[in-house]
């Protein structure tokens, strides 16, 4: 019997931040996805989760895992196939380093994804998008970085984990306005900015409390720190 614990370590710890250089929201998704199979094995087997083997997280539990996370969880087809693809991962790493759970992973990669229907994104008109763009109140400071936060995101075309994770260097405001953005799958790309988005981050800017911090939008917990410091 291999521990599952010892492989599980290694796996979360080193092999996806370190060897895989995955992004910190994929660990955090991963490690959340083991934290339910790992309790949901512990409760059904009636063990504790350090005790628990890889030989125990056969195919068979694996779906009864999976209709628990349909049926008691209520999750959608999307967030199914997220768990089973970490499972699978997982047991790709195992495929290397335990050679006799090779016909254990078989089994499990065999295990279907589950189809699911897209649902068609609609989208804003002109009117709308200039009217959220216009929304935050600019007399006040959260205003005037929520309206350069709203205009990136617009320009740019960043996810959320992307416009938070922005920082001063990433900003390029001379000769030429320009982001670099560090997208999902560690996918960099350099975009152009519209004049306005640019005046609108000086506008940020010119108001942004003097800080150490590296992003470019503080929370209001952060100006809170820094003006009890001074």
């Amino acid at each position: 019997m291999s521990s599952l614990a010892v492989h599980l370590s290694a796996y979360l710890r080193e092999h996806l931040p370190v060897e895989r250089r995955a992004s910190i929201h994929t660990c955090e998704t991963y490690a959340y996805a083991f934290q339910l199979l790992v309790c949901f094995a512990a409760d059904h087997l009636k063990t504790s989760p350090s005790s628990l083997t890889i030989e125990q997280l056969d195919a068979p539990l694996i779906l009864q895992f999976l209709r628990h996370l349909e049926t008691s969880r209520h999750c959608g087809p999307k967030t199914r196939n997220a768990r089973l693809a970490a499972v699978k991962a997982f047991f790709r790493f195992l495929e290397y380093r335990v050679v006799s759970c090779l016909d254990q992973a078989r089994s499990i990669h065999a295990i279907p994804m589950k189809k699911a229907d897209d649902k068609l994104i609609d989208y804003l008109t002109r009117p709308e998008i200039q009217a959220l763009l216009d929304a935050p109140d600019t007399r006040r400071t959260e205003g005037l970085r929520d309206r350069a936060m709203l205009h990136l995101a617009f320009a740019a075309g960043l996810r959320v984990s992307e416009l938070v994770g922005i920082g001063l260097r990433d900003i390029e405001l001379h000769p030429h306005p320009m982001i670099h953005v560090m997208g999902k799958g560690r996918r960099e790309r350099r975009l152009p900015l519209w004049r306005e988005t640019a005046t609108v981050l000086r506008a940020w800017l010119a108001v942004r409390t003097p800080c150490h911090a590296p992003e470019l939008f503080l929370r209001a917990c952060q100006e809170f720190c820094v003006i009890r410091a001074g």
